[in-house]
């Protein structure tokens, strides 16, 4: 079948653009940006209609200035170049690692235009890393369900023995030891309880993220007697998210008051949200996601604590039990999304991202 016989629907290049993962950008003969498709916003962490027109010199940024060299020459000599493992520092201060390819388009009726792709190579990775996190919550989830239903059972029994032994005591001042035991095993008992997290599914519903964030922030500087500063990053463009307040605001809760408690007296938290474009969480990729940081400026997490953080029991605090990320965790899962952290000497930030769909879940 011959489908050059058949006219293409109108659009469709577009539609093509903005369906590829790999940063398309369109330039003009005198390297003003014309076009930038969404895997481009994402990557650069801006909307199309703030980057039109402006330079690739301001965009493009790479050690040595090997893309702005091979930009001139494509305009000069007509031929495309490629560079791999080019590592970009973008307008904001982010870096990310691509793989670069600058074609030039010809137009009879006009002058050349450069058409640059921008394959990120740590994408890969990252979503590697994500269905990596995603699989050991799972699998974490599965071994507190099993190791629960081990503990309760003979938690039962031992507190059901302790009262029966109760009653048998002739001197009632021996009833401060089996009293010992009841109170411990209940302990242990809300203990194994926290470690499942809220059994109820979600009620999800329309929900204001600035409203949620601004809750979690009242309630903990109500709590510290606002000695650390909360700083907000809002984006207010953001839609309405569905998901079950109380849960997402529990979740956010436990990071927040992470974040002040690493922050100490006179530290500094920031609270920031924006939305991601075609993005990509696990192996699913969304048409938008929510992103909300949660940044501290203490002294970071230990490296040999971070790729554990999200188990229970494991905190690099001397306070709680090691239970409030993997609970956070567990509650963002519940809404399709995840929680990432990254961490350095000053600064440490944890991302929340949720699916932004209607009616997603």
């Amino acid at each position: 079948m011959d489908y050059t016989e058949y006219p293409r629907e109108p659009g469709v290049e577009r539609r093509i653009m903005e369906g590829l993962n790999v940063s398309v950008m369109l330039f003009d003969a005198e390297l003003r940006l014309r076009y930038i498709n969404p895997a481009g916003e994402m990557l650069f962490a801006s909307s199309a209609r703030h980057m039109i027109g402006v330079h690739a010199m301001d965009l493009i940024r790479c050690t040595g200035g090997q893309v702005d060299k091979d930009l001139r020459a494509t305009l000069d000599t007509g031929q495309p170049f490629a560079e791999r493992g080019v590592l970009l520092t973008l307008p904001d201060g982010r870096q990310a690692t691509v793989d670069c390819t600058i074609s030039p388009l010809k137009d009879l009726e006009g002058p050349t235009e450069i058409l640059i792709e921008l394959q990120q190579k740590d994408r890969q990775l990252r979503i590697s890393r994500e269905e990596l996190l995603i699989a050991q919550h799972q699998t974490v989830r599965e071994l507190v369900r099993g190791l629960a239903h081990e503990i309760k059972n003979p938690l039962g029994g031992l507190r059901g023995a302790a009262q029966l032994l109760e009653r048998e005591l002739p001197d009632s001042s021996l009833y401060e030891y089996t009293h010992i035991i009841i109170d411990e095993a209940d302990r242990l008992q809300a203990l194994v309880d926290r470690m499942l997290g809220p059994t109820r599914p979600p009620n999800k519903q329309a929900v204001n993220i600035h409203d949620a964030l601004e809750r979690v922030r009242q309630l903990v500087q109500a709590e510290t007697g606002e000695t650390v500063a909360v700083t907000r990053d809002y984006d207010p463009s953001i839609p309405l998210l569905q998901a079950d307040a109380d849960q997402l605001i529990q979740a956010l809760l436990n990071l927040v008051r992470n974040a002040v408690r690493a922050a100490g007296e006179s530290g500094e938290v920031i609270l920031r949200t924006r939305v991601l474009r075609q993005f990509t969480l696990g192996s699913i990729r969304h048409r938008l996601v929510l992103k909300v940081d949660i940044e501290d400026n203490g002294t970071g997490i230990d490296p040999e604590l971070l790729p554990g953080i999200f188990f229970p029991m494991v905190s690099g605090s001397n306070e709680g039990a090691g239970l409030g990320l993997p609970i956070a965790q567990s509650l963002i899962s519940r809404h399709g999304g995840l929680i990432e952290c990254s961490s350095k000497h000053g600064e440490t930030i944890f991302s929340v991202l949720l699916p932004l769909e209607v009616g997603n879940g």
